[in-house]
Parts: C-alpha cells; sequence; structure tokens
C-alpha cells in the first residue's frame, strides 16, 4: 500500500535497526484518513472470503479492526483485553502473547459471549514479527470453534519469523507494507509482496 509506505519512510522512527516506532500516524496519535484507507484496503484484499466478525488486541489494533469492520459493511469488533476484572475470567477465553516489541508475556482474554461458535473471523493487528499475537488469537478462535477467515497486518517485518509460522500453520496472511529489512535505521520494503 503505497501510501502506508510513504508515511512510514516519512514518520516512522527506526530505532537500532530493530523497532519501527510508528506513533505518530498509527500506535498512539492516529491519522483518520489513513485509518480509513487501511481499512478500505483490508476489505479489498478480504473481499473473496465471508468475515462475520473482526478480533484484534488491544490497543493498537482496535482503531484499524474498526476502520476494516465499517469497509466490510459494518461487522462487529472485538478486542482482546490485556487485563480483565477477575470476576470476568471465568467466562473467558484466555492465552499467553509474547510482544517482540516490549519483551515481556502478557495474558489476553476475550469473554465467551463474543465469540459464537461457528464464525468466521478475521484477525487484524498493527505488526507482525514473531507472530505471536497471530497465533494466540488464533488460538482463541479455535477454542471458541470459530473458523479463522484469514490474519490482515498493517505492518509486516518480513525478516522475522511472523509469516512464515502463520502460513505453516495453514493461515492466509495480508500484510500491507512489507519491511525486509532496516538499514541505518531505514525500512527497506519487499518489493516483491507488499
Amino acid at each position: 500500500m503505497k501510501e502506508l509506505k510513504e508515511r512510514i519512510i516519512h514518520d516512522g522512527i527506526v530505532i537500532d535497526n530493530r523497532i519501527l516506532k510508528v506513533d505518530s500516524f498509527l500506535n498512539q496519535q492516529l491519522d483518520p484518513a489513513l485509518i480509513c484507507h487501511i481499512g478500505t484496503e483490508f476489505a479489498r484484499r478480504f473481499s473473496d472470503t465471508p468475515i462475520d466478525r473482526i478480533v484484534t488486541i488491544e490497543s493498537s489494533g482496535i482503531a484499524v479492526a474498526y476502520a476494516a469492520a465499517l469497509a466490510m459493511k459494518n461487522i462487529p469488533v472485538v478486542f482482546a483485553r490485556k487485563k480483565m476484572p477477575s470476576h470476568a475470567m471465568e467466562n473467558t477465553y484466555h492465552t499467553s502473547v509474547y510482544s517482540y516489541t516490549k519483551e515481556e508475556t502478557y495474558e489476553v482474554a476475550i469473554s465467551k459471549q463474543f465469540l459464537p461458535a461457528g464464525e468466521s473471523v478475521l484477525i487484524i493487528d498493527d505488526f507482525l514479527a514473531s507472530g505471536e499475537a497471530a497465533l494466540g488469537l488464533a488460538s482463541l478462535l479455535q477454542e471458541a470453534q470459530c473458523n479463522v477467515a484469514g490474519i490482515g497486518i498493517v505492518i509486516e517485518k518480513s525478516f522475522q519469523p511472523g509469516r512464515q509460522r502463520l502460513q505453516e500453520a495453514g493461515y492466509r496472511v495480508e500484510a500491507l507494507a512489507q519491511i525486509e529489512k532496516f538499514e541505518n535505521d531505514r525500512p527497506v520494503f519487499n518489493q516483491a509482496k507488499s
């Protein structure tokens, strides 16, 4: 997605050829027009697949998932919470997820009432690195007896094993911008894939 790549180049900050910060338009401050275009692109890419709802993890994936849901004719969006009240944990699907960026493992949970069995669910996330978040959400969906319709990623770090792990598990992955590597603290995009 050309518009997204241009924003990453112009406004993204690469730290130590390892971490990409996109706080000015995706992770803290949002660019509403760009988010809407991202949602429309996900709707276009998954237009060949029936989707009943979208699942993401709080908080960075919520805006993108919302924009995609609107573009997909207003389907529901459910987000996995990183902290649930203790009284609510018994009625949830939950799993552990490792964050590459934050270098920590955390629990995510979704209330059982928001994952009806038999639905076709699209996972959307802001980044793909190791694939832990998407695999964690996929395991929640399997536990809920839902079908994983696909996984939509805004920015993929192609030099990390996330895509391979997800595809080996049988999941369709669509990434809007694929970064082949960081060089001199600048992103180098995989032109053949994104």
